[in-house]
């Protein structure tokens, strides 16, 4: 029931555009808050297990529905709410329509939108030097597309919606201390500290996949390549397991597209070219995946 949920899922998250916006759950920031405030006052416990009793808390009211529906009605309530729960589980937006709004900034040589538009793939500031921003866009495309999308599908296939839904969950929770302690003067202070806790909870639940769509990048792309990025030393030694995660997607993501530069184009040229070529990789990886579950599915059926 879990896969077909999960197939009928990524269809209707092709399909449905138009509805993106309703899962930004800003509803959900006013509860993380709270919980940001209540951690707080609770400076003696591990900031770690404070914000993963706060995820816990946000995912317990949908593993409680979906142990509710069960096999209620041969499961097609259960379905439902699985494709409901994988539908906010995804993005918040989609990458593919990141991609093609920074490459229509490129066309229109708008230096305002491009920045923008190049800060909502990289979720966070760019370079200045276009070539490094070009390069620093095709990375980040690999590292998200793993967070908004394969992600959610290997911890759905784990663990049903409870598993989509717990790593959207410490997601939001991230994103939502990133942004806190970035309103904080000090470095130490007790919203720095949830924020590298939340940092580093998400980064454990992001190892698995991370590695999974790292192997999937190889076999989408130049293989070779792509493994040899895999097995080169990182020279980030000291980086944190988050960091490792996103070093590991970007280096092979980049060598499993192997795009070669071109002396007669010109940098709007080789971004779109660049973030095209990085966007297509991703979507042959997704139709991977899809055929893979799909046969998983047949395969039930037959049992």
């Amino acid at each position: 029931m879990n896969l077909i949920a999960l197939l009928l899922g990524l269809l209707i998250e092709r399909l449905a555009t138009k509805y993106f916006h309703l899962r930004r759950l800003r509803w959900l920031d006013r509860l993380i808050d709270d919980g940001f405030r209540s951690a707080e006052k609770l400076a003696s416990w591990p900031p770690l297990l404070l914000i993963a009793l706060l995820s816990l808390l946000l995912v317990v009211p949908v593993a409680a529905i979906a142990v509710l529906l069960g096999d209620t009605l041969s499961g097609l309530p259960y379905m439902a709410f699985a494709i409901v729960v994988l539908f906010f589980s995804f993005g918040p937006k989609d990458i593919g329509e990141d991609v093609d709004e920074y490459c229509s900034a490129l066309e229109s040589g708008d230096s305002e939108r491009i920045e923008q538009t190049a800060k909502a793939i990289v979720e966070g500031e760019v370079p200045d030097n276009e070539m490094q921003r070009i390069h620093k866009v095709e990375e980040a495309v690999y590292v998200h597309a793993n967070n908004r999308l394969f992600a959610v599908i290997f911890w759905f296939i784990v663990l049903g919606p409870m598993g989509a839904w717990a790593y959207r969950v410490t997601d939001l929770v991230r994103r939502r201390a990133v942004f806190s302690a970035s309103r904080e003067q000090q470095s130490n202070s007790p919203a720095a500290t949830i924020r590298d806790a939340a940092v580093l909870l998400h980064g454990w639940l992001a190892w698995v996949p991370a590695r999974l769509t790292a192997i999937g990048y190889a076999a989408a792309g130049h293989f070779d390549a792509a493994l040899a990025a895999w097995r080169a030393p990182e020279a980030q030694r000291q980086a944190s397991l988050p960091e490792h995660n996103e070093f590991l997607l970007a280096r092979v993501g980049i060598a499993a597209m192997a795009l070669a530069d071109y002396d007669d184009e010109t940098l709007a040229q080789r971004g779109v070219r660049g973030a095209t070529a990085a966007n297509r990789l991703v979507f042959r990886l997704f139709l991977i995946w899809a055929v893979i579950i799909a046969a998983m599915t047949l395969y039930g059926w037959r049992q």
